[in-house]
């Protein structure tokens, strides 16, 4: 009863595929007569198997392109906007807002790094103070200065 199922299955996606496909753009119905907005809302919605028949067939197009204008582009756009943009706003928020542990041990390997970046500047702040080299006053005032602010960067 299995296969019966599958098979059943397969065969209703192979209709709604062949349907979609009677209804694609660059149909010969569309030479007489410009496509309009229902049409375009429909090409909008199945744009996705359209795009991927495409690739393989010169028959078949995502987009109609004798069609009368801004309706059709209107339809295409809702048609597109219902099918790819739907729901993607929901699971983005869940997403963002629960954080995998993934997420939590990068987040601690980076608080370690800083932490040792800072004690090394520090370390090395500390050393070059104590081996006061021959630099002109304007390089000891700039010297000093980035010694000042990194300091205060490490010991945040």
């Amino acid at each position: 009863m299995n296969n019966n199922y599958q098979k059943t299955v397969l065969l209703i996606i192979v209709l709604i595929i062949l349907f979609a496909v009677s209804c694609a753009p660059k149909n010969e119905r569309f030479l007489e007569k410009p496509a309009g907005f229902w049409a375009g809302l429909w090409h909008g919605f199945i744009a996705w198997i359209t795009f991927i028949i495409s690739l393989f067939s010169d028959r078949v197009a995502m987009y109609e392109v004798n069609n009368n204008g801004g309706w059709y582009q209107l339809g295409f756009l809702l048609g597109l906007g219902a099918f790819v943009g739907g729901g993607s706003h929901s699971s983005c928020r869940k997403k963002k807002t629960a954080k995998t542990d993934l997420e939590k041990e990068w987040e601690e390997i980076g608080k370690k790094v800083e932490a040792k970046v800072r004690t090394g500047i520090k370390n090395w702040v500390d050393e070059s103070e104590e081996k006061q080299g021959e630099w002109e006053e304007i390089g000891k005032k700039v010297e000093e200065k980035i010694k000042r602010e990194l300091r205060n960067w490490a010991e945040k």
